[in-house]
């Protein structure tokens, strides 16, 4: 068989980094909506440290950029489509899309749902705040988040684990601060100069109740969570589980 396998993990690990790579451009893309200067624009300063972060190249970067804030030949052609609906034991979500076709990625969203064993659509965004999210670490473990929640502008803050998020490390003070739709930005910039690593700067969806789950039942909604996130055209899911 000589060293065949190592050929086949090479290419299994050139597939997960290439997906990878595909994720990081569309959401610089997205982000770049909305401005091309990261200095006016958290969301593409925070996606722009994560795809530099797991060395997508420089030119790479720049066309995502061109892209998606039409300075660029090539056209930003993806749509925004929210599924809503239910995972196993009625766990409210929403499933955020963006694609080039949508004749094509719809029936294969409302197909995951329906391949959940107790999976479902259906409207549920009332079941949800529609909110600023700024995650973020501080290196000073000690850090108060509630001192800088409240000199950021935030609504909310919790505390963030590297289990919760693998882009917090183990020894430092990690934080989800929750803010007015309009406030991100502002928190972003004031973390960022006051010595806070921001991973995170978005709008998302907080549920507003969780259903409680025994273990087995929460392994079922990970899995069910799983097979929407590995969708190419997913861009994140949010779900009343914590």
């Amino acid at each position: 068989m000589g060293r065949q396998w190592l050929h086949a993990k090479r290419e299994v690990a050139s597939l997960k980094k290439s997906k990878a790579t595909s994720k990081y451009v569309r959401e610089i893309t997205l982000a770049a909506r909305q401005g091309s200067d990261p200095a006016l624009n958290a969301r593409l300063a925070t996606a722009l440290d994560r795809a530099r972060k797991e060395s997508v190249a420089k030119d790479v970067i720049q066309r995502a950029i061109e892209k998606g804030s039409g300075a660029g030949a090539g056209k930003d052609s993806l749509e925004h489509m929210v599924f809503e609906g239910y995972a196993p034991h009625k766990v409210p979500v929403i499933c955020e899309v963006y694609t080039d076709n949508h004749n094509r990625t719809a029936p294969e969203i409302r197909v995951l749902f329906k391949a959940g064993s107790l999976g479902s659509s259906g409207s549920n965004r009332f079941l949800f705040d529609q909110v600023g999210i700024v995650e973020a670490h501080h290196a000073k473990a000690d850090t108060d988040r509630e001192t800088a929640a409240i000199e950021a502008g935030a609504n909310d803050v919790e505390t963030l684990t590297c289990e919760q998020n693998d882009e917090i490390p183990a020894s430092t003070c990690g934080a989800r601060f929750l803010t007015e739709r309009s406030a991100v930005h502002g928190a972003t910039d004031w973390l960022r100069k006051n010595g806070w690593t921001v991973v995170t700067s978005e709008l998302g969806y907080v549920p507003k109740n969780y259903p409680e789950l025994r273990d087995e039942q929460r392994a079922e909604v990970g899995s069910f969570l799983q097979a929407l996130e590995d969708h190419d055209d997913v861009h994140r899911v949010w779900a009343a589980v914590r």
